[in-house]
């Protein structure tokens, strides 16, 4: 993995630099790094995954759009594969061709392996808002729910009653816990997490427990843990889509408040505490024109120039 610190260009960088950025970020050491390459025009993919391997992060390639409708083209690359969305590295892009004016208007979209993902600038809170379709979901079985709390190490008096496949677009398997002192205290097996994530058809796991403060019923708060299949590395710090899904079923569950669509109310998902690198996913849900919950969008704090 390389390590850098070096300070974010004020304009936009030649064709194939990679720019470092940290999004999510909660804290010093916080968020998530991404490796950007702003202009990736010409570079094939082995080139584009090379980068990923390099720096051992979630990157991120901003190409010309080549459907009607979109702005830009993102891809995603981890030190293993091609994804086909990535959270953190879409509002990272997109606030990074902010700042170097490449994006000027209020609203954009972008084009990604995922599909469509519309785009709002929040002037206010100088912050990108993306956006998530409706979650789809579907509760394990006994027997995978069974795999899943073998491979992270749970307790019998642990174990939860339910254990539900999530996506908004990859499916992460959500794993409720009784408190955050239980979620920071797993230790997974990882050398079984590949085979298990596989025989429940999942992309990673995503235990997660709801904080007790007095403040979470009015603006709630999820601590949660990403272990992803196979990526290259065996936690993720601030994972997106993943935070997308589990506020989907929270929200479709009734455990957290939606509010209206002129007084939304914004979840926050911690994550990365236990790896010292503490992140914030701010959640609000999307509303359609007759004022129906129709998905969900996503944002946080962004800071470029370390990785």
């Amino acid at each position: 993995m390389i390590e850098h610190k070096l300070p974010f260009p004020a304009s936009l960088p030649a064709r194939g630099q990679v720019v470092l950025i940290r999004v999510f970020v909660n804290g010093p050491g916080g968020g998530n790094p991404v490796p950007l390459v702003a202009d990736a025009r010409g570079m094939d993919a082995a080139q584009m995954q090379d980068i990923a391997r390099a720096h051992g992060h979630e990157s991120a390639f901003v190409l010309p759009a080549d459907v009607p409708g979109a702005d830009w083209r993102l891809r995603f690359f981890v030190p293993h594969h091609e994804m086909e969305m990535c959270g953190h590295a879409t509002v990272g892009s997109l606030w990074a061709l902010r700042r170097w004016g490449v994006w000027t208007t209020p609203r954009a979209r972008v084009q990604t392996l995922s599909g469509l993902v519309d785009v709002e600038w929040d002037a206010a809170r100088q912050r990108v808002w993306i956006s998530q379709p409706a979650v789809r979901e579907e509760v394990l079985e006994s027997g995978a729910a069974a795999l899943v709390a073998r491979t992270l190490c749970l307790p019998a008096a642990t174990a939860p009653i339910a254990m539900t496949n999530a996506a908004t677009s990859r499916v992460k398997t959500l794993v409720p816990l009784p408190d955050v002192a239980a979620l920071q205290a797993l230790a997974p097996d990882f050398a079984i997490m590949e085979s298990t994530c596989d025989a429940i058809a999942s992309t990673g796991l995503y235990p997660y427990a709801l904080a007790t403060n007095g403040q979470a019923a009015a603006e709630p708060t999820v601590f949660a843990r990403q272990f992803p299949r196979k990526s290259g590395y065996p936690e993720d710090a601030a994972t997106g889509i993943a935070a997308a899904a589990l506020w989907g079923h929270l929200a479709a569950s009734g455990t957290i408040a939606t509010g209206s669509a002129t007084a939304p109310v914004v979840c926050t998902v911690r994550q990365g505490d236990a790896m010292g690198n503490p992140s914030a996913i701010a959640v609000r849900p999307r509303f359609d024109a007759e004022g129906t919950v129709a998905g969900c969008w996503l944002s946080g704090e962004v800071v470029g120039g370390a990785a």
